[in-house]
């Protein structure tokens, strides 16, 4: 490590929100991170005792990279992304080595998405991860629930409950729902946790445009926020691919 090199990047690390990368001696990113403040977070790995882990990760930090979000909420989004992308050596690790949350699409006739951290006891069932913490998993899962009326009981009543007359849930344990609508719905999830937003960010559009007219602001000013926030990730998240393309 060329200790004069990182000091000096260290200095010109910004106080706002985003994500880190870093590097190893080949270029290749080791570990991606979130932080509230990146100079505070990324000067914090060098200063001060660490784990065996953390030690050994920053022994191998050869440069890094960051990316300044709008928020800490895109910060987060934003570093799901990049670790899903680019499967980071010393994040599988830390990740292998704990309890991390997956977000669960179960394999039922009218699936429920779920907050799950075993994947083993549920074999028929789809998992999209691991994400970095609780945080991440919830503020994904809220996105889902809002877009795709999954049912959310765990197991069906015979009269609807307060998630059908919140218009989250079409209520199949009162009403005979075919279940290829969940099917289509479940497609969807599955392409936009592969990486595929076209639908989630039609959806948002409609969705505020809906909340809109019926002069609801709050709630339109709320998926408008989603909506560049998926967009401002998909943009970073093409802009360090191309840097790392041309790095190699």
């Amino acid at each position: 490590m060329d200790k004069e090199y990182i000091k000096a990047k260290l200095k010109n690390l910004p106080n706002e929100p985003g994500s880190y990368q870093m590097k190893d001696k080949n270029g290749e990113i080791i570990y991606v991170g979130k932080a509230k403040n990146l100079h505070n977070r990324v000067n914090q790995y060098f200063v001060g005792a660490h784990d065996f882990k953390t030690t050994k990760m920053v022994s191998h930090i050869e440069d890094f990279d960051f990316i300044v979000t709008r928020s800490e909420k895109e910060a987060l989004v934003l570093e799901i992304n990049l670790i899903k992308k680019y499967r980071p050596k010393y994040n599988i690790q830390f990740i292998d080595d704990s309890s991390y949350p997956y977000i669960k699409l179960t394999k039922e006739k009218y699936p429920r998405l779920l907050i799950a951290r075993d994947t083993k006891k549920d074999k028929k069932a789809k998992y999209f991860g691991p994400f970095p913490d609780a945080t991440a998993a919830r503020t994904t899962l809220k996105l889902l629930q809002s877009l795709y009326p999954f049912r959310r009981c765990t197991h069906l009543e015979p009269k609807v409950c307060l998630y059908y007359h919140m218009h989250q849930c079409i209520g199949p344990c009162e009403f005979d729902i075919d279940p290829k609508v969940y099917d289509e719905m479940s497609d969807k999830v599955v392409r936009f946790m592969n990486g595929d937003t076209k639908d989630v960010e039609t959806q948002l559009q409609t969705k505020m445009l809906e909340a809109s007219q019926a002069l609801e602001f709050e709630k339109a000013q709320e998926y408008k926020e989603m909506l560049e926030s998926i967009r401002h990730v998909v943009n970073d998240k093409q802009n360090i691919e191309k840097d790392n393309r041309g790095a190699r």
